[in-house]
């Protein structure tokens, strides 16, 4: 089950869409959707829990906590919203591409996809450019 809740003021103005596309995504990965919740924040909600759970004093797009058990995907990925569109104005992308992305990262971590290192980043960008481009062909 993937949900989607806010901590703020914005809302998903497309949730069955997105909904649909995560879905294909984890099939995608040979993974099975178990209980997903994104929930939609601003930056200060997502600070606190930044210091609180991971001692990271700093702003942040996305955390995600992981409870994934074999291949059933599980857990709470929480999203910025101011975040995400500082980061859309300074790659010069729209928000709603910037968050989708976002999004897919979150449900990527989950499939055991890295970001630590310039390789893992590296391969982490191509998936969600590969994930991105399954929403895009979902719309044609």
């Amino acid at each position: 089950m993937i949900s989607f809740n806010y901590e703020t003021q914005f809302e998903l103005p497309n949730e069955a869409q997105i909904e649909y596309w995560i879905r294909k995504v984890i099939a995608s990965e040979s993974k099975r959707e178990g209980e997903i919740n994104y929930i939609f924040c601003d930056d200060a909600y997502l600070h606190k829990l930044n210091v609180e759970f991971l001692n990271h004093d700093t702003l942040t797009d996305i955390i995600s906590f992981d409870n994934t058990v074999g291949n059933e995907l599980h857990g709470d990925i929480f999203i910025s919203v101011e975040r995400v569109a500082e980061n859309a104005k300074d790659f010069d992308v729209l928000f709603d591409e910037e968050l989708k992305r976002v999004m897919v990262h979150g449900v990527l971590h989950y499939c055991g996809f890295k970001d630590k290192t310039e390789e893992d980043q590296a391969e982490m960008t191509a998936k969600e450019n590969e994930k991105l481009e399954m929403f895009h062909v979902e719309q044609s």
